[in-house]
């Protein structure tokens, strides 16, 4: 996988590290060269320097082979001004960001990209957000905990109740959208061939239902 940090703080530089040492292809950006400090030396070609919303230092970061840009400024405008040129003008597949202030998180969800806030969980979140790209959040709650995503089901799990794959505080079926028409199944619903699920999943549960849904994605 082929990311690029935007902020090379203490989220930034411990995302990055845990990323390289997991063989990822990472390149970070910051706009103060002093930032490089908190990368070990292995990592300092991979630094570059200047405003990550920035076509010229993106392009030079190797946005345009990009798979995902993970911006974690200092500042909320940086975040959301860099994020939008990665997914916008980039069409980086996967992108999300930190929201500092959380009456921003609103402005980002309309854009849909993800986010994540606080601190505590903030490196945790985002790599599992990044490991299980493939199940792209439509929306989160709270600071990133809980996470509603939405997927076709595999035909290997056609006839199966849709209950079935609820796991008590990790993952629940909310919905599914079934021929144009959304429904909240019963007890006994079945899967249909086709069918669009939505699933309320806390991030620490997406390698579980990524399990569930393997064949579909290809892994």
């Amino acid at each position: 996988m082929r990311v690029i940090i935007a902020g090379c703080g203490r989220v930034g530089s411990a995302l990055a590290v845990q990323l390289v040492s997991e063989s990822h292809d990472v390149s970070i950006v910051d706009r103060l060269s002093r930032t490089r400090r908190l990368l070990p030396a292995a990592l300092a070609d991979r630094f570059h320097e200047g405003n990550a919303f920035s076509r010229t230092v993106l392009e030079a970061a190797g946005i345009e082979h990009a798979d995902a840009f993970v911006a974690v400024t200092s500042g909320d405008n940086s975040n959301i001004v860099s994020a939008r040129t990665a997914k916008e003008t980039y069409r980086v597949p996967t992108v999300l960001a930190r929201v500092h202030d959380p009456s921003r998180a609103d402005l980002y969800r309309e854009l849909g990209i993800p986010t994540i806030g606080g601190v505590r969980w903030t490196v945790h979140q985002l790599h599992q957000m990044l490991l299980h790209r493939h199940l792209t959040p439509e929306l989160t709650f709270g600071n990133g905990e809980t996470l509603l995503v939405r997927s076709e089901l595999p035909a290997y799990l056609t006839g199966r109740r849709l209950t079935e794959f609820d796991v008590d505080s990790e993952i629940r079926v909310v919905e599914v959208t079934r021929a144009g028409r959304s429904i909240v199944p019963a007890y006994s619903t079945p899967a249909e061939p086709g069918d669009l699920v939505t699933f309320a999943v806390a991030v620490t549960a997406l390698g579980r239902l990524r399990g569930f849904l393997d064949k579909e994605l290809g892994t």
